[in-house]
């Protein structure tokens, strides 16, 4: 058995940032200068404004010294996703499908949004995840959905597709629109400098870990043994499929081999820290050798 998981080669650095943030061009309260002011002045190193079916141009604003990523939330017409590293605006075809096609062609990237959502905690119907190709992964995360109905975690449906063998990222954003809907919830990044191509590739390969407030100082993996250390963790779960928790442990180290007998086929690993702040990695595949 091989433990494959995009842990496996990081860059030492870390910046902070989020990708679903609305401002006064669709229904945030806020100029987009004044969101990129209230996030720089939160310490954020990247940004995405993601007006709904709108796409601004970062050139037209300060960036504070962040990076700004170009990019939109696709609304009409069906449920919402993100499109990241938009440089065109995309039809939004109902077909959600054809969207995610466009977006693949463009040189974007997409995230499906708030999939517990709603007032029957479907946003997103799971058919509709399992149906679709061609995303790079979910939202696990939304911060405006602690003040809406539904779930703002989505880790159930994120458990569901991984353990169909669905290799998808899980994020975490914002959505502000308001200022209680700021910082809630972030992306980690590793990468090897603060710029915008580093970035993006690392969000797409997965080298990043979503957090609410834990730091992750190390994730280091060497064959199938996976070491974390993090000074703000106080227990640690290890998660299978479907969402079997099989392991805990406690203190701020984690360290983990995958012996030849775990019967899953992925598991990923949630940090819990002080108070309600957590962090989640991203999902360490299980391959059988041939």
């Amino acid at each position: 058995m091989s433990l494959i998981s995009p842990y496996q080669s990081l860059a030492d650095r870390q910046f902070k940032g989020n990708l679903h943030a609305h401002s006064t061009l669709s229904d945030g309260i806020f100029s987009p200068q004044e969101v990129i002011d209230l996030y720089a002045n939160n310490c954020y190193d990247f940004l995405m404004l993601s007006d709904h079916d709108i796409l601004s141009n970062p050139a037209d604003w300060k960036d504070r010294g962040m990076i700004l990523i170009p990019g939109n939330e696709i609304t009409a017409n069906g449920c919402h996703l993100l499109h990241v590293n938009a440089h065109e605006l995309i039809e939004p075809n109902p077909d959600r499908q054809q969207v995610l096609n466009a977006i693949q062609r463009s040189g974007g990237f997409a995230i499906l949004n708030h999939p517990n959502w709603g007032f029957n905690f479907c946003h997103w119907p799971q058919a509709e995840l399992e149906r679709l190709r061609g995303y790079a992964g979910i939202e696990i995360y939304n911060g405006v959905t602690e003040r809406a109905e539904g779930n703002a975690q989505a880790t159930d449906r994120w458990d569901m597709l991984l353990s169909l063998g669905r290799k998808v990222w899980g994020y975490g954003n914002d959505d502000c629109h308001i200022s209680a809907d700021m910082t809630i919830v972030w992306n980690m990044v590793f990468a090897e400098e603060r710029s915008a191509e580093a970035l993006l590739r690392a969000l797409e390969a997965g080298q990043f870990y979503v957090s609410t407030g834990v730091r992750l100082e190390r994730i280091s993996q060497c064959g199938n043994r996976v070491h974390i250390s993090s000074p703000d963790t106080v227990s640690y779960r290890l998660i299978g499929d479907y969402g079997t928790i099989f392991a805990t442990a406690e203190g701020p180290e984690l360290d983990f081999e995958a012996g030849p007998t775990l019967p899953f086929t992925y598991f990923r690993i949630e940090c819990f820290g002080k108070g309600h702040s957590r962090a989640w990695t991203q999902p360490f595949l299980l391959q059988a050798q041939a």
